[in-house]
C-alpha cells in the first residue's frame, strides 16, 4: 500500500502542490478543500482530498456520496495504486455511504489515455474499480466507486487506531 500522511485543508505543502491542480479555484489560498467534513492525506509528491459534503447542499447525482475532490500525482508511484490506498484510509476515518465515492474529471484539463480506441479522462481511476456513471450538466466525466467495490480500511500516517474495540 502506498504511504500517506494525514494532512489538513489549509497545510502549505498541501497548497503548494494544490495550486498546481486543475481545479484550484484562487491559486495561493491558504485552504484548498470545499467547506464541510475531509480527510486531506499528503507525501512529497502528491496530495488527495476526500470531501464529504452533507447530500441537502449537493447539486450533482450523488448526493451523500464521498468525493475525490482532489488528487495530484506528482511523482512515479502509480496513480491507481495511490487512489486505492487513499480510499482505504478514508474508510478506515468514516463508515462509506450507500452511494460510495465519487470524483469528476475535465476532458478539458487532462489528455485522457487512449483504450482499445477510445479516449478515457480518468483512465487512473478506472484501473482502480471506479466505474464511469455519465457526466456532470458542466461536462466532467462523472467516476464513482461503490462501498463493495472498496478496499479494506487501513490507516494513513497519523491517523488513530481506536484504542478499547
Amino acid at each position: 500500500m502506498v504511504e500517506w500522511q494525514v494532512s489538513h485543508r489549509a497545510s502549505p505543502a498541501g497548497c503548494r502542490i494544490a495550486d498546481r491542480h486543475y481545479n484550484r479555484q484562487k491559486i495561493g489560498s491558504p485552504q484548498f478543500v470545499p467547506p464541510g467534513r475531509c480527510l486531506v492525506l499528503i507525501r512529497d509528491d502528491a496530495l488527495w482530498t476526500t470531501s464529504w459534503p452533507f447530500a441537502e447542499y449537493v447539486k450533482h447525482a450523488w448526493a451523500g456520496a464521498w468525493v475525490n475532490s482532489l488528487f495530484r500525482n506528482e511523482g512515479h508511484e502509480r496513480a491507481s495504486d495511490m487512489i486505492l490506498s487513499a480510499v482505504a484510509a478514508t474508510r478506515f476515518q468514516w463508515k462509506p455511504p450507500a452511494n460510495g465515492m465519487v470524483t469528476f474529471v475535465s476532458p478539458k484539463a487532462v489528455p485522457g489515455t487512449m483504450v482499445r480506441g477510445e479516449r478515457i479522462f480518468g483512465h487512473c481511476y478506472q484501473r482502480a474499480g471506479f466505474r464511469h456513471v455519465g457526466f456532470t450538466k458542466g461536462g466532467l466525466w462523472a467516476w464513482q466507486l461503490l462501498p463493495q467495490d472498496m478496499p479494506p480500511p487501513s490507516p494513513a500516517i497519523g491517523q488513530e487506531l481506536e484504542l478499547f474495540a
